[in-house]
Parts: structure tokens; sequence; C-alpha cells
């Protein structure tokens, strides 16, 4: 997708911001609905939410692929997120269901994994040669692998149903708050943060975040239990949550627009840049899990933030050369680091509730990546949207995610050897 964002600029028309939108549009309904998700998937089951989301996926990347103008493809865009919001924690709900042992459910986790990781090395190169013949068949090449998808389900074993409420009022304080806030983020690099229509979208924000807790704190039902929050790990581990998608999500985005706009290259030529950085990643996934049991969540945690550190070191120093080279090698960094760190912060989150808490859990945890991501995208955008500074606005795009990422390491550092215990929430 980040490929293919100067191609659909092109075709469709839009500024930045526009593009924006086109990433930010998914990522805010994948954040807004993920714990809306969670509650479905313990509703109904983690196997029959995970064939809804698919199907729903499928339906949108039809759209995406179809779709005539930007405005047209962003609202596709929003009902891909929805639906990916809908597959995420099924997923994760039916690895906690197959693998109730810890060491067994890691590793499986860090397969689980190397699935994105793999993706995320075929996925800038595909990319780049799709969007060489035309951009929508980036959406196309979904519409196999969700067919795929539906197929393997059908021998996955029924998973139990949980029967409980949905929090309606929470789910609509929740999309007014993360809406009003990457829409003020995003429109404020183009109309101003003075603008009575930013504020506005910051004031609906702020609004809408005060009656999310007040709602959760109230009902008896809540999307986002409160005392989920208790345990340490659980707190620590949405913080790297958040700090992993701000480096990882946000400097891609950013390296793609340093690629194409600012050096020039193709995009096949820029997929091949992020090619040896996603394929350390799959590596990575595939040794998390081993470090994790033997030394803990806390060493391949800590020390994977601290690469992810030294990546964005090398693309702020190396920014003014406008080097693919140097891009390239930071990129090997951050994907590397974050994919040893991710793998046992999800062990974290599981083994911090219990059993029938776990796709909610797992959708408080992907909530707070994405979140991370969307406000990336919206803020580093802002930084680089005047084309005569955007070596200085990427060095500061790479400067705050450096800097979200080393405190999350330091925080990192007190996560207790054996993870809380899975008790602690009731």
């Amino acid at each position: 997708m980040n490929v293919a964002l100067t191609r659909i600029g092109r075709d469709l028309g839009g500024s930045t911001s526009g593009l924006q939108w086109v990433i930010d549009a998914y990522t805010l309904m994948f954040a807004s609905l993920l714990l809306f998700a969670g509650n479905l998937s313990d509703r109904i089951g983690a196997k029959r939410a995970l064939g809804w989301g698919i199907a729903g996926f499928l339906t949108a990347s039809i759209g995406c692929a179809v779709a005539p103008f930007l405005g047209v493809l962003i609202f596709a865009r929003v009902v891909q997120g929805s639906a990916a919001a809908i597959m995420l924690p099924a997923s994760m709900a039916l690895i906690r269901e197959a693998y109730q042992d810890p060491k067994e459910r890691a590793h499986a986790l860090g397969i689980w994994a190397v699935g994105g990781a793999v993706a995320g090395a075929v996925g800038p190169v595909l990319g780049g040669a799709l969007t060489t013949i035309d951009w929508r068949l980036v959406f196309a090449i979904n519409l196999p692998v969700c067919v795929v998808m539906l197929v393997l389900l059908r021998s996955v074993q029924k998973s139990a149903a949980r029967p409980t409420r949905f929090d309606w009022g929470g789910q609509i304080a929740a999309l007014a708050t993360l809406s009003g806030l990457v829409f003020g983020l995003i429109e404020g690099g183009s109309l101003g943060f003075a603008s009575p229509v930013v504020i506005g979208a910051f004031a609906v924000a702020a609004v809408g975040l005060v009656a999310f807790l007040a709602i959760q704190a109230r009902i008896r039902n809540p999307m986002m239990p409160l005392p989920l929050f208790r345990p340490r790990g659980m707190r620590i581990a949405l913080l790297v949550g958040f700090a992993f998608m701000v480096g990882n999500f946000g400097t891609v985005f950013v390296n793609s627009l340093f690629l194409q706009q600012h050096l020039g290259m193709s995009p096949l030529l820029a997929g091949l840049v992020f090619l040896p950085s996603a394929a350390f990643s799959v590596c990575g996934n595939m040794i998390s899990g081993t470090l994790a049991n033997r030394h803990g969540a806390r060493v391949p945690i800590v020390f994977g933030l601290l690469t992810m550190v030294m990546g964005l070191v090398i693309l702020i120093l190396t920014a003014p050369l406008g080097s693919p080279w140097a891009v390239l090698i930071g990129s090997i960094f951050t994907g590397a680091g974050g994919s040893v760190a991710m793998p046992p912060v999800t062990s974290v989150v599981l083994a911090s509730v219990p059993a029938e808490r776990s796709g909610t859990a797992s959708a408080v945890l992907n909530t707070f990546r994405q979140v991370g991501g969307a406000v990336a995208i919206a803020v580093f955008g802002v930084l680089i949207a005047n084309r005569t500074h955007f070596v200085s606005g990427a060095q500061t795009s790479f400067i705050v995610a450096g800097a979200v990422i080393l405190v999350a390491a330091v925080a990192a550092i007190f996560i207790r050897p054996p993870v809380e215990s899975t008790a602690a929430v009731a």
C-alpha cells in the first residue's frame, strides 16, 4: 500500500493529506473497532468472527480495486479496515484456544507473526511490481488470498461462544475520540492548527475520551474493562505496542514517499529497498519465541526496541545524503528489532488475563498498536507535507519515533521475569 501511494495520487489526484487518508481511513477503523471486534469474537466464537472478517475484507478489496475517485477509495478503505478489525483478535483468540501451554503458545505466536513478516517481505516488492502495471492490482491480489483463507477455515474446530452485551455507548465514544484526533492531526497540516475546524475536531476527541472512560467505569459489560490495566505487564505491553507502530508504520510511510517523491525511484525499486528489512523480520520472528522461553519476555522486548532505535539513528544521520542504501540499512535495524520485540509482547498480554478474556485483551493490545500507527501517519504526514523541507521533516519524524521507542524500552525493563498471574484480572 505504501509503495503504491505515489501512483494513486498521480491517477486519482490528492495532496499529501489525501494520501494520508488512504492509509489512515483503514487504520482509523481498524483501531476504533478492535475493542468491539474482541467482544464480538468472544460472543459469537472466534471461528465465526474470523469468517465474517475475511468475507468483509474480500468485498472491500474489490471496492478498492475498482475505485474511480479518491473519495471512493477512502470509503472502501474504511470498510476494509473494519473487516480487518474483526479478523485480527479472532485469529489471536484461535491461537489461545489451540495452545494452552505457555511455551507452545509462544512458539505458535512466533509462527503467527512470521505470517505477517513473510507478507512484509513479499509485499513491498510485489506491490512495486504490481503498481508498475496498475496500482489497482495491489488490492486485487487480496481476492485469491481471502478465498484460500475461507476454505482453510472450514477445517478449524468450532469456537466456544460466551454470551456478552455489546457496549454501544463505549464504541461510539471510542470512534469519536479517534476520529477527532486523527482528523485534527491530518487536516491541521493543511488548514492550520488554529483553524476552527481543527480545534473543533480536537474538542470532539477530548469529550469522546472523557465519555469513553466514564462509560467503561460504570457499565456492567464494558468493551474495554478497566481492570485489564491493573497488571504491570499489561500496561507496559500496551506502551510497547503503541511505540512499535509509531516506529515501524510511521517510518515506512515516510521512507516510501522519500524514495519515490524525493529521490524519484520507481515503485518496484522502492519496494526492493524494503526487502532486506522484511527478510530480517522473518528471522527475528522465528527466534523471538526461543529467546523469550530462555530469558523471559523482558530481554527480547528491550533488545528489539533498542535495535529499532539504532535504525532510527541511522535514518536521522543519513537523511541529508539522499541515499537509498542508508534507508535500506536503517530499515533493517527497525524491522528486525520490531520483529524480535513484538511476539513476547503478545505473550505478556495473553498471560496477564484469564483465557475467557483473551479476545478482548488481544483487541486492546492491537487497538493501542493501530492508534500508534494512525497517529504516526497523521503527525509525520504534517512534518513532510512541505516538499521544500522534506528532509528536515523526515529527520524530525525519525527523532519523534526514536524518542517514543526509547521510552517504551526503558519501561520494558520493569517487566517482571515471571509474567503476572493469569488470575490477575477477575
